[in-house]
């Protein structure tokens, strides 16, 4: 199961190999607007206590660059390989299991997610930032990548066509990106909208990101629900997958 999962993940690799400039570029694109606009444009002139907005602000697109990026890099190359090249089929067929196949796409989106991630971060102190990284922020940001990655998966693997899968986005990914407390404190909220908000697992990638970046306290329960979240979607997208076999 090893060896197969390495493969699926591998074969994802050497196709991000010979588009990785433009992956690379793209990956650069979101988060520099985000840091230019809310982090250094409203950064310098807001202040959060005794912390800037510009501290307050990165851990928030941190989570939202890895949820978009680990997404869409499952979600889209299955969508297209499923519905258009047909080459889904080929790897059902194959003498690999149902289990390597999510495995390895989900790890593909995965490291897509940190490779973005990480960028944000390389870019965040050179704007000026200061965030405590630790093991935890990297464990809250894997698991981060890892549901939606295995979100993207089951979306891939549920819609029927291409414009479905762009619905399926307008519907539940780009609501988090503005509700899910990237950008301000979900608390701002009514108490009714703050408790629906608060189920979405974009929040609690915020919130854990965000406590253990300005050490504010270690965020077991929003770390708990993340990892029930990657668990729930991983079982998920193996029954769908095995529908689809």
């Amino acid at each position: 199961m090893i060896t197969d999962t390495y493969t699926v993940f591998w074969r994802e690799m050497v196709l991000l190999r010979k588009k990785f400039k433009s992956f690379f570029a793209g990956s650069m694109v979101s988060p520099l607007l985000y840091l230019l606009s809310f982090g250094w444009g409203l950064g310098r002139n807001i202040q959060f206590g005794t912390t800037s907005y510009l501290d307050f602000v990165v851990p928030g697109i941190i989570a939202l660059s890895a949820m978009n990026a680990s997404y869409n890099a499952t979600g889209a190359s299955l969508n297209v390989s499923r519905l258009y090249y047909k080459t889904l089929e080929e790897f059902l067929a194959a003498p690999i299991s149902v289990c390597s196949l999510v495995l390895g796409n989900i790890f593909s989106g995965c490291f897509r997610g940190l490779f973005s991630s990480v960028i944000i971060i390389i870019f965040s102190y050179l704007f000026g930032a200061h965030l405590h990284l630790n093991i935890w922020f990297f464990v809250s940001l894997l698991l981060t990548c890892f549901l939606f990655a295995a979100l993207g998966l089951v979306a891939a693997m549920v819609v029927n066509s291409h414009e479905d899968m762009s619905r399926f986005a307008t519907f539940v990914i780009l609501p988090m990106t503005f509700l899910c407390g990237t950008f301000f404190r979900v608390e701002k909220y009514p108490p009714l909208v703050a408790a629906l908000v608060q189920a979405l697992p974009l929040t609690h990638s915020a919130v854990s990101l965000r406590a253990i970046a300005l050490n504010t306290g270690f965020p077991l329960v929003s770390l708990l629900v993340l990892a029930a979240y990657a668990a729930v979607l991983f079982a998920l997208g193996l029954w769908v997958t095995y529908r689809v076999e």
